[in-house]
């Protein structure tokens, strides 16, 4: 059966007609729930962390799932603070929009990681995304964790009248749970033996996330999250060392080793000043990914390694209705029109949904389609009334980028303010 590539499945609105229908709007007249970035911020917090990167003499893959667009990615990797060329993406809609977004054609986008364990169905897509874009000089790579991923890969490039190499990295658990080996389990090292011992793999590195560091709440906190990961990519590749010198595997694997660690936390950790804490004998090359840095949102704040000037998205939802004296100690309440659709259902250790007109209300609960808005304790901020546009700061912008069609663009850094619609950016949809 022949496969339909992502490429084309990824209709989407048109930017053309979205940019002549919002560009130099005021955003009080945007159709509400609206999602709102602040290029300027964004672009300041993709500056900052490729000097935070540099400042580790590490290299820097920039995760696009936070934003899924052409114009993100582009500020990810080109900004004040320095130049990268990788990502990752966590679908293959992803990696078709910055193909067809002329990312990897301009040199912008040359390493591609697929950010996902390898699945079966997913190769004849990926193939074809090797295809694209090799001539154009870049590459892909992809992600494994289970020797059964190994024997895929080998019987599906037995099968192709041109057998590759895929350059891949194993995924490593620092105890998240959530994908990957511990270095210290035999599984990881026979997986490793399974691996050198493949025609079509080429191991590039080691990889790990440490989503358990959103827990954090200061800068030494996120630092042991980062200590953390950086020991498991280390053991992991100091065990392959041992493992491939054992075995006399043949040298097709990447040397050094890309010890690839991050998590927005983590990452924001990677200071001059951490690194003269951590410093270690490294297996490998450093590599540091993130990609939330970009946007932020309320859980970030709740890790104290970043403050609400620095988020770079809101929703704008309009005041629906309005119930005086329903709330706690009679305190009143509102209805707006943002619900779980628009927000997400994610919560976090600030309480609520999103912070409310700077943190005067917050989003209490929502349903599909609305919200109700209550006081925050002790707040002295007044009401506000049916009618009103309101900003909610979210807790998870991954997950509430994703539920919106396109992105109105403003922009603080420039004459036309932060209140004015300057672009439309439009995500990729689906996987």
């Amino acid at each position: 059966m022949q496969t339909l590539s992502p490429r084309y499945l990824s209709g989407s609105p048109d930017k053309n007609a979205l940019n002549d229908a919002f560009v130099g709007k005021p955003i009080t007249s945007l159709r509400t729930p609206a999602f709102v970035i602040d290029r300027t911020i964004f672009a300041a917090n993709c500056a900052r962390m490729h000097k935070n990167v540099t400042s580790w003499d590490a290299d820097f893959r920039a995760h696009i799932k936070t934003h899924k667009t052409v114009e993100g990615t582009k500020l990810q990797l080109i900004s004040g603070g320095g130049r990268t060329h990788s990502i990752i993406v966590s679908t293959l809609m992803e990696a078709w929009r910055i193909v067809d977004g002329g990312l990897v054609v301009d040199g912008v986008v040359k390493d591609i990681l697929y950010g996902l364990p390898i699945s079966i169905n997913k190769l004849d897509d990926l193939s074809a995304l090797w295809d694209e874009v090799s001539p154009l000089g870049a590459v892909i790579r992809i992600i494994i964790d289970h020797p059964d991923q190994v024997q895929l890969l080998n019987e599906y490039e037995k099968a192709q009248p041109s057998p590759r190499r895929w350059s891949v990295f194993v995924k490593i658990d620092a105890g998240y749970h959530r994908a990957g080996l511990s270095p210290k389990h035999q599984v990881f090292q026979d997986l490793l033996r399974v691996v050198l011992a493949s025609p079509a793999i080429s191991i590039f590195g080691f990889y790990c996330h440490a989503g358990q560091s959103y827990a954090s709440t200061s800068l030494d906190e996120a630092s042991q999250f980062l200590s953390v990961e950086l020991q498991a990519v280390n053991d992991a590749a100091e065990i392959a060392t041992s493992v491939i010198a054992q075995t006399n595997a043949v040298p097709w694997h990447n040397t050094p080793f890309v010890l690839s660690v991050g998590s927005t936390p983590t990452a924001h950790a990677a200071t001059p000043e951490t690194k003269a804490k951590l410093h270690s004998s490294l297996h490998g090359k450093l590599e540091i990914h993130a990609g939330n840095y970009a946007m932020l949102d309320l859980q970030q704040i709740h890790t104290g390694l970043v403050d609400p000037s620095r988020v770079a998205q809101k929703v704008l939802a309009t005041v629906i209705s309005y119930y005086p004296g329903r709330g706690a100690d009679g305190t009143d309440e509102a209805l707006c029109d943002a619900g779980g659709i628009s927000m997400s259902k994610d919560t976090g250790p600030i309480k609520g949904y999103g912070w409310v007109n700077g943190g005067s209300w917050f989003l209490k609960n929502t349903s599909q389609e609305h919200g109700t808005l209550a006081k925050t304790s002790g707040s002295d901020a007044g009401s506000i009334k049916i009618g009103d546009k309101v900003e909610i700061l979210g807790q998870h912008a991954c997950m509430i980028a994703a539920a919106h069609p396109w992105y109105y663009i403003v922009d603080s850094g420039t004459a036309e303010g932060a209140d004015r619609v300057v672009d439309v950016w439009v995500p990729c949809k689906g996987w």
